[in-house]
């Protein structure tokens, strides 16, 4: 069997030629990457500065912070999960190749929304299995439906939903899940639902897939809502039958997480007042964004619901977002994603705008960027 061939990761060119103008001494803004500017919580930072000075730590999956994240369902979601199907991972990319090596062989076929996170496909293709991309456009706010995935033929071994998404931040309501968890049931098709980004909603709270189907593969992590990215540490909820594979695989392809960032993840769980300030921040963001969208000539956006991200559509003006990110960052100094990221094809007339930056920061890109959109010749 062939090494299979994976797409780059275009967004961190982006943030490489960004770095390297910033050493040159350029003033850069980075909005390029979903990475809260917000700091992690104060109470999880002093735990850990407590860890470090009295446990030498080791090798370790803390049984308080699963117990701790199982309440955080039964809280939040009305839902039962057993501390014991709660395996901690490395980040979320490490619980994405734990979900999707664990419940599909080399040659099965998962089928997901484009546009994407880009390393959904490209995960799936390094393990030899096949990601089927259903092109999900704004009549369909960007998201899977049970009637697309009800006309697939064959069914597909799984399903990849996201909620809310990235790039373009739509949120499935609890009836739109509900319904792909019945699709899903019948037609005997393993659900994984990521919601990395729960918490960071503007209206309605996110649903968990778990309301609905108990046996889905839930995905999440400390990186969004908690602000703990570089603190790499997720978590997978798996359904019994299968916590023995999940468990196996990340023994032996990353090891447990950093004990220092489970000690301080279960401190950030009685920060909630600090965590909702920052939320209060991306949503001031979000409305400075929307406010600018005119001004900046951009007509057709996906509802930004949840998550951090604005995701443009700048047809009018390119077909080559990797090449209009480059010269919007040598120009400006404002590093956005190239739509190309998330859907290959589709995605050269897309670009993805992070409001997790700061308030000032992002007042700054704006103001960089209006005169220089509105320069750029239009191409129809």
């Amino acid at each position: 069997m062939t090494v299979p061939a994976i797409d780059s990761f275009h967004a961190l060119s982006i943030g490489a030629l960004a770095h390297r103008l910033e050493q040159q001494g350029r003033s850069v803004i980075h909005l390029e990457f979903g990475q809260p500017s917000t700091p992690a919580p104060k109470g999880a930072i002093a735990r850990a500065h407590h860890v470090l000075d009295t446990d030498p730590m080791g090798y370790w999956e803390s049984e308080p912070l699963k117990e701790r994240i199982a309440a955080h369902y039964a809280t939040t979601y009305g839902v039962s999960v057993a501390p014991e199907r709660i395996v901690l991972t490395c980040g979320a990319s490490a619980a994405l190749v734990l979900a999707f090596s664990s419940c599909f062989g080399p040659g099965a076929r998962v089928a997901l929304a484009r546009p994407g996170y880009v390393a959904y496909r490209n995960t799936l293709r390094a393990l030899h299995i096949e990601p089927v991309e259903l092109a999900c456009g704004p009549a369909e706010r960007f998201q899977l439906s049970a009637a697309r995935i009800a006309a697939l033929d064959p069914a597909p071994a799984g399903v990849l939903v996201a909620s809310p998404a990235n790039p373009t931040g739509t949120v499935l309501s609890g009836p739109e899940l509900h319904d792909i968890a019945r699709i899903c049931r019948e037609r005997r098709i393993t659900l994984v639902s990521d919601e990395i980004y729960h918490g960071l909603t503007y209206g309605e709270p996110a649903h968990s897939m778990l309301e609905y189907d108990p046996d889905a593969i839930i995905i999440n992590s400390f990186s969004k809502y908690y602000s703990m990215a570089p603190w790499r540490l997720g978590w997978l909820v798996v359904p019994e039958m299968r916590v023995d594979a999940a468990r196996a695989r990340m023994g032996n392809m990353f090891l447990p997480p950093s004990a220092l960032s489970q000690h301080a993840a279960l401190a950030a769980f009685d920060c909630q007042d600090e965590l909702q300030g920052h939320l209060a921040t991306y949503r001031k963001n979000r409305d400075l964004f929307l406010q600018a969208l005119a001004p900046l000539g951009l007509n057709h956006i996906a509802p930004p619901d949840g998550a951090f991200y604005i995701y443009a559509d700048i047809g009018h003006l390119s077909d080559d977002s990797l090449e209009f990110c480059r010269e919007l960052l040598l120009d400006t100094g404002v590093a956005t994603a190239p739509g190309l990221d998330f859907d290959p094809v589709e995605g050269g007339h897309f670009i993805r705008f992070s409001f997790a930056a700061s308030t000032e920061r992002v007042t700054e890109a704006l103001a960089r960027m209006i005169p220089w959109f509105a320069a750029r010749p239009r191409i129809k």
